[in-house]
This record gives structure tokens, C-alpha cells and sequence, in this order.
């Protein structure tokens, strides 16, 4: 009898057998089942929301490296901070995953006479020597992300030219908030009235701890002609109502931050930065800014959020040593931390259950061998090769174990989809992504992102990627874990069996 006819026969004669191989299968393959579909589907909520999310990075100091170098260094022995230059900005850009990028001044200034918009519910106090307080950047270039990727848009005015791009000049894109406010249209020239706090006296330092901290602020003023270039409009996006009240509280406070914010032209912007040190002491260079006091800010949109891991590595290569790459995908693994542990967890169920499932149908199934030690020895005996012994075996295994993978294939979904709902719905899960959620002063980079969202987009569905991967996994593991059975009937000796 050919030996596949010979396996399909031994299955149907053995039915207790077959049914107790089928069970064992049956219930190690849902808690693989369940583990593969919470794995895939975290991993695909994941890759879904950062597509969604804009692929935007910039370039910050990791505090955290340099404090824990300044820990492990000897006490009193400072590290010394080399900041990026404009070139490893500009390198960085020529990256091939990068779309477009800015390079701009950041500062901010603050102004008694021109006049800012305030939160009108009072939530909003910048103290100070200034009444209003403004976001300056000053850009080398005149095509402003911001107006590109939708953060604002640009209802008046032309923007900055190549002339005023090159010769930095007073140029200025303001809010139509701050332009009603101040009575402003495009063409109006203007005057902005910076206000500087000013480092004390030396005489002032000799004063008590106690005077010391009663003391108002020096302040200075110093005025800096502008012309508007352009006025634009915050691009609101349509309420949701299932946004909390402290994601509703932030996105009115970054939009009350962008009507703010002043653009203005590089040049403008040292300029402002110089009359700024030599106000507060602090110039070099016969009165120039020094190039310590200018803070450079950059933004680099990638062609694909696929691609931030390799922009990242390769940035960060080109960096100085405690300067890193942020990107706005960041906010995931902030915001979906509790989501991200159960991933983890999911991976070491798997790896648990491959284990107790090689173990536990090795033994199966060499104890059912040796029970079938005479039959082995007689197909021996009659000339069989030990391959089609072999190939038998391996045949039933297969047969039985492929039935009971595909119907753990079903329930271990469900199974898998209705305890990771559950742990998600907990505080275990929810909590853990909530305390540390970081906001970026760059607004391109901030998302709105919840881990109501995130909840709201996890599915656990038969996609191809948890069909094959379970598949993978069940039958692979089955077939290793017959290769001790196997190692038995090569051992078998029909002459010994038979007497």
C-alpha cells in the first residue's frame, strides 16, 4: 500500500489518538493565534497612523545623553557642546528622503506697543517687561513650509521676494488677528517695539537674597521699522467632537501661539538679535550678534513617513555628538505606550508558546511511536525504505495538525481580538501613554494624536499578514517539533522488533 494511503488509513483506524493530537494542536494553536493577531494588528496601527501623521523632523539637543555623560564624568570636568552649523543643516537636506526643508532664525520678542492677540478667557499670561509677547522667525528662504503643508495660509500679500530673501530686508507675514489689532494692511510700513529684559548691574548683584527677589527686571526698549509683506490666516481644522477637553485646550492654545508668530527675513531677524545683545550687554564683535546668540530652528519634510528610520540613522551621522533628529511619528510611541507594551508582550506569548508546543508534540507523538513500534517494524521488515516510514509520520502529523491550525486559525482570532480590547479599555493599558506626551514648539511637528484614537483604530482582522505569519508559524513549528519522533524511527531496528 503506497504510504500516503497508509497515513490516511492510520488516522481514521487510530481516531482516539488522532483526536487527542488534534486537541493538543487545537489549544497551543489559539494561543499562538491569539498572540500573532494582537502582534500584527498593534504592528498595523502603528504603520497606519504614522502614514496618516505628517512626516515632518527637526533637529534638537538630546539632554538626556549629555546628562547622563555629565553624571558618569568626574565632578567639576565640563563636556564641551559643539551646536550644528548651517552646513550640517544643509547636508542633512540633500538626504534623498527629504521633500522640502526651512532653516530659519527662532526667536521671540516682546512689545508694549504692537499689539498681540490675547486668550480671551484670561488662560494665557506671558509676564515679563513686555504686555505681548511674539514668535520671530527669520527665514533664508521664501517658501515657508508652514504655507505649504497647510499650517497657515496666506490671504494678502505676495509673501517675501528673491530680493527681500537676499538682501534681508524688513519684510514681514503677520496674522490677520495682529493685523485688525494694529490697523495694518500689506504695503503699511510699522514699528516694532521690542522690549528686552536686562542682565543687573554689578552693584545690583550685592543686594540681599530677599532684595534680590523682590526686584523687578531692568527692561529696555529699541524699535525696529518693518513692512508688511503678506497677512495670513491660521488653518483651522473641523472640530471633533471626540477630542478631550485638554486636546481642545491645546489646539486653541497653539493656534493663539501661531496668530502670534511674526516671519520675517533672516537679515531682519539678526538684526533684531543684534540690537537685542548690545540692549542687554551681551555683543560681541564691535556690537554684531554673536553667532552664539542666534538659535537656528529647522524643519524637513520627508517624502514618505515610511522613510524616517533610515532619515533619522543617516542624520544623525552627520550631527554633533548630543544632537539627535526628533520627528513628529515620535508622538506615537509617546501617546501609544500602553499599546506598544502589549506588542511586546504579544512577542514573548509567541515565542513561550512555540516553545511549549515543540515540547509538549515531540513528546505526543513519540509516545505514540512507540506504541506503534511493531506496525513501524513490519513495513521495515517488508522492505519499506525508512524515507516513506519517515514521510508517513510527517504525513499525519501534517494532516491533523493543518486541520486543527485552521480552526485555531478562527477562534484564536477572536480569542486574540477580545482579551486585547479588553486590556485597552483597562487603565493598565490607557494610562501608561498618558503622563509624558510631549508638545513641540514647532507646530508642523505637533499632532493631535489621543490614545482615544489609537483605541478607536485598533482592529483585529483576518488580514493576509496574520494568515500567513500564523500559518508560518503553526506549521513550522509542528514540523520541528517531529524531528525527535523522527530521530526514533531511525533507531528502530525490525530485527529486534520482529523476534
Amino acid at each position: 500500500m503506497d504510504f500516503k494511503k497508509r497515513a490516511i488509513s492510520s488516522i481514521v483506524r487510530r481516531k482516539g489518538k488522532s483526536v487527542i493530537l488534534f486537541l493538543v494542536v487545537f489549544i497551543l494553536g489559539n494561543v499562538i493565534a491569539g498572540a500573532v493577531a494582537i502582534q500584527q494588528s498593534t504592528t498595523n496601527v502603528e504603520v497606519e497612523t504614522k502614514k496618516k501623521m505628517r512626516p515632518v523632523a527637526t533637529v534638537e539637543m538630546d539632554y538626556e545623553a549629555y546628562e547622563k555623560e555629565m553624571s558618569a564624568a568626574a565632578a567639576g570636568e565640563d563636556q564641551a557642546i559643539n551646536e550644528p552649523k548651517v552646513k550640517d543643516y544643509e547636508k542633512i537636506s540633500k538626504l534623498p528622503y527629504v521633500k522640502r526643508y526651512n532653516l530659519f532664525i527662532s526667536s521671540g520678542v516682546g512689545t508694549n506697543k504692537l499689539k498681540g492677540v490675547t486668550d480671551p478667557n484670561g488662560g494665557m499670561s506671558y509676564g515679563g517687561s513686555s504686555k505681548y509677547m511674539f514668535s520671530l522667525k527669520g527665514y533664508n528662504n521664501k517658501d515657508i513650509l508652514d504655507v505649504s503643508e497647510g499650517l497657515i495660509k496666506l490671504t494678502e500679500g505676495d509673501g517675501f521676494t528673491d530680493n527681500d530673501i537676499k538682501k534681508g530686508s524688513d519684510a514681514v507675514i503677520i496674522s490677520q488677528e495682529v493685523a485688525e489689532k494694529n490697523n495694518l494692511s500689506v504695503g503699511d510700513n510699522f514699528v516694532l517695539d521690542a522690549v528686552v529684559e536686562v542682565m543687573m548691574e554689578a552693584e545690583d548683584t550685592e543686594a540681599s537674597e530677599e532684595e534680590a527677589l523682590q526686584m523687578q527686571p531692568k527692561s529696555a526698549t529699541f524699535d525696529q521699522p518693518m513692512r508688511v509683506a503678506g497677512i495670513f490666516n491660521v488653518v483651522q481644522k473641523k472640530a471633533d467632537t471626540q477630542q478631550t477637553e485638554q486636546q481642545r485646550s491645546d489646539k486653541e492654545w497653539r493656534a493663539l501661539e501661531q496668530m502670534n508668530t511674526i516671519y520675517t527675513t533672516e537679515g531682519a531677524a539678526k538684526a533684531i538679535q543684534k540690537k537685542s545683545d548690545e540692549k542687554m550687554g551681551t555683543s560681541t564683535d564691535e556690537g554684531s550678534a554673536g553667532e552664539e546668540s542666534i538659535y537656528y530652528e529647522t524643519t524637513y519634510v520627508l517624502k514618505s513617513s515610511e522613510d524616517m528610520d533610515a532619515f533619522r540613522e543617516d542624520a544623525d551621522a552627520l550631527l554633533p555628538e548630543y544632537y539627535h533628529v526628533v520627528a513628529s511619528t515620535d508622538q506615537y510611541e509617546q501617546v501609544a505606550g500602553g499599546l506598544t507594551k502589549l506588542n511586546t508582550i504579544a512577542k514573548y506569548i509567541v515565542v513561550v508558546a512555540v516553545v511549549a508546543t515543540l515540547l509538549i508534540l515531540s513528546l505526543v507523538v513519540l509516545l505514540f511511536l512507540r506504541d506503534r513500534k511493531h506496525e513501524l517494524g513490519i513495513y521495515l521488515s517488508f522492505g519499506e525504505s525508512r524515507g516513506k516510514v519517515i514521510a508517513q509520520i510527517v504525513l499525519e502529523l501534517l494532516l491533523i495538525s493543518s486541520v486543527a491550525l485552521l480552526f485555531s486559525l478562527i477562534t484564536g482570532n477572536f480569542l486574540g481580538g477580545a482579551i486585547s480590547r479588553s486590556l485597552i479599555q483597562s487603565d493598565w493599558i490607557s494610562n501608561a501613554a498618558q503622563p509624558n506626551q510631549y508638545f513641540y514648539m514647532n507646530n508642523l511637528m505637533q499632532s493631535d494624536l489621543s490614545f482615544a484614537d489609537i483605541q478607536q483604530a485598533y482592529k483585529v482582522t483576518f488580514s493576509f499578514g496574520y494568515i500567513l505569519t500564523y500559518l508560518l508559524v503553526g506549521l513550522g513549528t509542528v514540523l520541528i517539533s517531529a524531528i525527535l519522533p523522527l530521530l526514533y524511527i531511525l533507531r528502530i531496528n525490525p530485527k529486534k522488533i520482529m523476534m
